[in-house]
């Protein structure tokens, strides 16, 4: 902001505030630019109304309002930028989120699966081993009687193929 009256100038906002320095590593935001320009016009028409003076110690504090309204403009661009950067990273987490909640889903349910088919194995297998427990303890059971048969039938055998004469008495 410059302002200009007569041959006894005071300069505003040149070369030694922030917009007018060479420092200054950004533009003024339109917003700013146009909030600035109606302040603009307004002191020049104070300092045609009342002189240079009238504005000599307001011009700054407004010069200073004005560079910290643009920071705060400028904070709140970064601030909107960070903020959508943020949702794009919240969305790709919520995705692969979702993808591994689906992956340990489909694992958990292969999981239940394999563990009913093998708990179903385990059952047929003990149905099998108790199946032909009962069979080796019939088998036993049939060897044991024909060993009994046997002896019998041997000792039947003895007893009559001895002479009638010798044994009995």
């Amino acid at each position: 902001m410059q302002s200009s009256t007569s041959s006894n100038e005071l300069i505003y906002g040149g070369a030694n505030s922030a917009y007018g320095s060479e420092e200054a590593s950004h533009v003024m935001s339109d917003k700013v630019q146009a909030i600035a320009s109606a302040v603009y016009k307004e002191f020049e028409a104070m300092i045609k109304k009342f002189g240079q003076e009238s504005v000599k110690d307001l011009m700054p504090l407004v010069v200073n309002v004005l560079e910290n309204l643009d920071a705060a403009f400028l904070e709140k661009d970064e601030l909107s930028v960070d903020n959508e950067m943020l949702k794009e990273e919240n969305e790709q987490l919520l995705n692969q989120y979702e993808r591994e909640r689906q992956m340990r889903k489909s694992q958990d349910q292969k999981y239940l699966e394999a563990e009913e088919t093998l708990l179903e194995q385990n059952r047929e297998l003990e149905n099998k081993v108790g199946s032909m427990a009962s069979i080796v303890r019939m088998l036993e059971l049939k060897a044991k009687n024909a060993c009994d048969h046997v002896t019998i039938i041997l000792n039947f055998f003895y007893f009559y193929s001895q002479p009638f004469g010798g044994t009995r008495g």
